[in-house]
């Protein structure tokens, strides 16, 4: 603070600056205040299905919100056909809570090669790096408990639904008995989901299969189509503008969330794609890169959405409710957002949803190969940079010097500032690659805050990755 001030205006100024803390910690506060009563909410409201008995657990891991879809979805369908339901997210149960159940489903996706989504990270870490076994010969812990494991993945993976295993597993060894066997999912697959809702219905004595609420994709149409990199050494990008057709429901999203593709294509699963744009544009905007195969073929879903799908066709749709990278009780705080490629999209969601709130610090790093090329929306990021909407921009073009450049080494050659925003309270945001970027970007911020203060971070909400 500048000595050369009046005392009188140096203690306003400390005053004017406590008072922003303090109600950046009360927000904070009653955003979790509600964000937990809203959960509890949830819960009683199946709860009070069902005779009295012990309520059926069902429990999520979920890393990009497809998890706790189907979660919920088998919840409410449980409570519908009468049976008393708690519905938690593991990351919120303990051992001793899971030993008080007496049925428990889990329902559980996997982040990248084997690890459990952010959400489940600090259970894993407490709990789960120890087998939960009896001693002296006594049962485990779970020796009382029915379980049913639904495990999430994607078998372009080698560690395919690599985290439901290793939870299926952790829970046997602990003495729990499985009401079936362990049901593995590729995407949405149609065959494996029957299983599981069949056995639901059993689990209710339902006759037939389970009354099921699905969240159907919905038509959207393709209205505008434009390259971004001409010119670069990398895959084409292209930015896509999709409109709803009737009541798509154009209006029902938030910053962070996703949207999923199904493809007109047997073979091709759904596909989830970052949204780049905010409910107020109108419209939902993607960021696709057109891939392809080792034998130069075009991906099933990039080469459909980036090239033969014509302007005025027709998509099916869903809005996917990312919760994990929503903003949520992180809106009052200073903001790191850190991707590369098309992983902007889902970082210029948060730009824009937040770039007339000039009270907010935001700080982007962005990565891509070429700055001539490669600077995905440069007007937009330069004008948010002029107007204070971003107070830092710091850029790596891995092809634009010798030697490779990526946002890891920003963070790196950032330390102490990343140190200043974290202690100020910031939250970090990650979009982009699973491989190479997420990592780098990890054991980057492991050096800068140590393993603990990043374990910290994802314990307390504050790291959120949308990564691919």
């Amino acid at each position: 603070m500048n000595p050369g001030w009046p005392e009188a205006a140096r203690l306003a100024a400390a005053a004017g600056v406590a008072a922003a803390y303090l109600g950046m910690c009360a927000a904070i506060a009653l955003r979790q205040r509600r964000g937990r009563a809203a959960a509890r909410r949830e819960a009683r409201g199946f709860e009070q299905a069902g005779d009295g008995a012990a309520p059926v657990l069902v429990a999520y891991a979920s890393q990009t919100g497809h998890a706790r879809q189907i979660a919920r979805q088998s919840a409410r369908a449980l409570h519908d056909a009468g049976v008393a339901v708690r519905f938690e997210p593991l990351g919120a149960l303990t051992p001793a809570a899971l030993a008080r159940a007496t049925t428990a489903l889990f329902v559980v996706g996997t982040c990248g090669e084997g690890d459990a989504p952010d959400d489940a990270a600090g259970f894993v870490r407490r709990f789960m790096a120890q087998a939960p076994a009896g001693s002296g010969g006594a049962p485990g812990p779970f020796a009382g408990l029915g379980i049913g494991v639904l495990a999430l993945g994607d078998r372009e993976f080698a560690q395919f639904a690599a985290f439901g295993r290793r939870l299926d597993g952790w829970l046997r060894a602990g003495g729990a008995r499985p009401l079936f066997d362990r049901i593995d999912v590729d995407g949405a697959g149609a065959e494996a989901l029957a299983r599981w809702r069949h056995e639901l219905g059993r689990l209710a004595s339902v006759a037939d299969t389970l009354a099921w609420v699905d969240d159907a994709p919905r038509p959207w149409r393709l209205a505008a189509r434009r390259r971004l990199n001409p010119g670069s050494v990398g895959g084409p990008v292209f930015l896509l503008d999709l409109e709803a057709v009737g009541d798509g429901g154009a209006s029902s999203w938030e910053a962070g969330d996703l949207a999923r593709i199904q493809v007109p294509d047997p073979k091709a699963r759904p596909r989830d794609y970052s949204i780049a744009s905010v409910a107020d544009d109108g419209r939902v905007q993607l960021l696709v890169r057109r891939r392809r195969d080792a034998r130069g073929r075009p991906g099933l879903a990039s080469g459909w959405l980036t090239c033969e799908l014509p302007i005025g066709g027709e998509v099916a749709l869903t809005l996917v409710a990312h919760r994990n990278f929503r903003l949520g009780e992180n809106a009052p705080r200073p903001l790191i957002l850190i991707g590369n490629g098309t992983g902007i999209a889902g970082l210029r969601s948060h730009l824009r949803a937040g770039a007339a709130a000039s009270n907010r610090r935001r700080w982007l790093i962005f990565g891509e190969r070429q700055a001539a090329h490669d600077f995905h929306f440069e007007d937009e990021v330069l004008a948010w940079r002029a107007s204070g909407a971003l107070e830092r921009v710091d850029l790596a073009f891995s092809r634009d010097q010798p030697a490779k450049r990526y946002v890891q080494d920003c963070l790196l050659e950032q330390a102490p500032t990343v140190r200043g925003w974290i202690a100020d309270g910031a939250a970090i945001y990650l979009c982009g690659s699973l491989d190479g970027m997420a990592a780098g970007v990890h054991g980057a911020l492991v050096e800068i805050l140590g393993a603990r203060g990043v374990e910290r971070l994802v314990d307390e909400g504050r790291l959120r990755r949308d990564v691919y």
